[in-house]
């Protein structure tokens, strides 16, 4: 365990147990910690763009002279783990102190809420189903000079056998250049981070013998004890069909489903609850936009514009949609660091755009698309502009009114929720002129063999018995966000970034993929001479879970000539030891 540095105050505020006594609890420890003042941290530099409007600021902790009051969830303040030294060694710092370190001989960890017994060593063993895509090859040198699909996909700029990257070229690293190692404590405002991980039961479980490390956030995430709960409360206590009966136990479901709509409203800053539809994810919130209103507006010679950053999930529906109905697909390219070249979005947009469909982050290469100049460029001439927020919601504040998106998207389980539910954001005046997409109950007014009267946005896009309990989750997950803070999660994980780039850097060989100038989370990287899957599976025997794979973004890969990358993806419950023992076990892959 780690050592909670005393000379940061510590104002702490568990939840999301379910427990009576939290009140209590939180209030006992905010009058031990209250009194003891410090001045505001800087934050960290050049954290990714938003133009989200919520101001990128970490609560300040209350003046010693203030009375004892119980902290709110979002001013938490425990240090981060102390005493970390600076070197100049290639390999990465040891801490006095690590996150997830061995346990003494006399300890045993707690079993976790919904886990397997420990065995007889403390340890949790689960399955090890590790598959992994292996490298398909490499594609011919060939440079693009038109935007086309299959131009696209051609090998990267720099030579195969790479060496030591000593200084790689960052826009994070510039004020680091010729330092070593930096100390996150210095240049971090305190976050309780250990307070966020006892709230994440699955984090406290053990791989292969060794503390599970999770580094497969850009995936999926682990869910908080709020969510569990919640769910669990829900069918124990609150099942039934919502808005179909006058008992209960119905009108419970409904409060509560309606009530997460309005909980993702907020979340995404729409101005209206009925601009919100639940949906199974990011894929079917973006299918339906592709069949409902790309089938009313988008015909022969019509053009859709994407971008080469773009998940399959928001490219194969819309290929789909121009096969159905003779439109071309354009694609905007990337440069070798990954970034979107505005300039050729510009160009290829015209007056036959009719939709432009653009990931918020990528998933790959982290790359944050400049989101806030896409739109009203897509405006200018009449396009409409879907951003796909899987990636970035997360990661950073959102507000679509402030964007001014058309649409947006984004799945639960990418926000610490459940799997399996999502939510499509859409302007009020563009769902209501939409037609349905898939029929069934509930998203009808009346029903004859002659014709169907359906209801109004959104319920005439949530056909049948929808994920009440997904739902419920969802609303957990959000509230918990907010308790944390947002903009504190971006600032701790911008920091935690920034030090997990220069210590791989450290790595021999390690060639990253990906180097824009605003990035979020993603850590994608190739070791020439040890394939993929061979370092994921070294790395898993270590209890160190990373996804090595296509990612499902091909065309992003292949800009690197590479069909498959390792990609380490951070999330705010990730520790900067973790970064250390992911490092380190690195530097252990055997001699090529």
């Amino acid at each position: 365990m780690s050592i909670l540095r005393p000379d940061l105050p510590s104002p702490f505020a568990a939840f999301g147990s379910g427990t009576e006594d939290t009140a209590l609890i939180r209030s006992l420890v905010g009058e031990l910690f209250n009194g003891r003042a410090t001045s505001a941290p800087e934050l960290p530099g050049a954290l990714p763009v938003t133009l989200s409007g919520v101001p990128t600021q970490l609560p300040v902790a209350p003046p010693a002279a203030a009375e004892p009051t119980v902290p709110a969830a979002d001013t938490r303040d425990i240090g981060l783990n102390g005493g970390f030294p600076t070197t100049t060694s290639s390999a990465p710092p040891v801490h006095p102190t690590v996150v997830g370190a061995e346990p003494a001989a006399d300890s045993k960890p707690a079993t976790p809420t919904g886990t397997h017994e420990a065995g007889a060593d403390g340890s949790y063993e689960y399955g090890e189903p590790r598959f992994y895509l292996e490298s398909l090859g490499s594609h011919p040198p060939d440079v693009p000079v038109e935007t086309d699909l299959a131009s696209l996909h051609r090998t990267p700029s720099f030579p195969q056998q790479a060496q030591v990257v000593s200084e790689p070229d960052f826009y994070f690293l510039e004020r680091l250049k010729g330092a070593s190692l930096p100390a996150p404590a210095a240049s971090l405002s305190s976050f309780d981070v250990e307070g966020v991980r006892r709230d994440f039961p699955a984090l406290h479980q053990r791989v292969n013998g060794h503390p599970l490390i999770y580094l497969d956030n850009a995936a999926t995430t682990h869910k908080p004890q709020a969510v569990l709960d919640a769910t669990a409360q829900f069918y124990g206590r609150d099942n039934s069909n919502i808005h179909r009966a006058a008992h209960v136990l119905a009108e419970r479901s409904t409060k509560l489903f309606e009530a997460g709509r309005e909980k993702v409203r907020q979340f995404l800053g729409a101005g209206d609850a009925k601009e919100i539809v639940f949906l199974r994810g990011t894929t079917e919130a973006i299918n339906l936009v592709a069949n409902s209103y790309g089938r009313r507006h988008v015909g022969p010679g019509d053009e859709i514009l994407l971008t080469q950053l773009e998940h399959h999930a928001n490219i194969v529906p819309w290929q789909l949609l121009a096969q159905q109905t003779g439109a071309v697909i354009r694609v905007a390219p990337i440069n070798d660091r990954g970034e979107l070249i505005l300039e050729e979005f510009a160009r290829l947009i015209s007056e036959r755009t009719k939709i432009a469909s653009v990931t918020h982050v990528s998933n790959a290469l982290g790359t944050v698309n400049p989101v806030e100049q896409i739109i009203p460029m897509a405006h200018a001439v009449g396009a409409v502009v879907l951003v796909d927020g899987a990636q970035s919601t997360p990661h950073i504040p959102i507000n679509v009114s402030a964007l001014d998106a058309d649409f947006f998207v984004f799945s639960a389980h990418k926000i610490f929720g459940p799997t399996g539910i999502g939510a499509l954001y859409g302007k009020k005046h563009l769902l209501d002129a939409m037609p349905p997409w898939q029929g069934g109950g509930h998203m009808i007014q009346d029903v004859t063999f002659e014709k169907t009267i359906y209801r109004p946005a959104p319920e005439k896009f949530e056909a049948g018995t929808p994920d009440i309990a997904g739902v419920v989750g969802l609303g957990a997950a959000i509230d918990y966000l907010f308790r944390v803070g947002i903009p504190a999660i971006a600032a701790y994980e911008h920091s935690l970034l920034e030090y997990a780039t220069q210590a791989l850097a450290t790595v021999p060989g390690l060639r990253p993929i990906g180097t824009a100038a605003n990035k979020a989370s993603v850590l994608s990287f190739i070791i020439p001479g040890v394939s993929n899957d061979a370092i994921a599976r070294h790395l898993d025997k270590q209890g160190i879970a990373v996804r090595a794979g296509h990612h499902c973004a091909l065309p992003a890969q292949r800009h690197f000539g590479q069909d498959t990358t390792v990609r380490p993806s951070l999330a705010f419950y990730n520790t900067f030891a973790e970064v250390d023992s992911l490092v380190s076990a690195l530097h252990q892959l055997p001699k090529r």
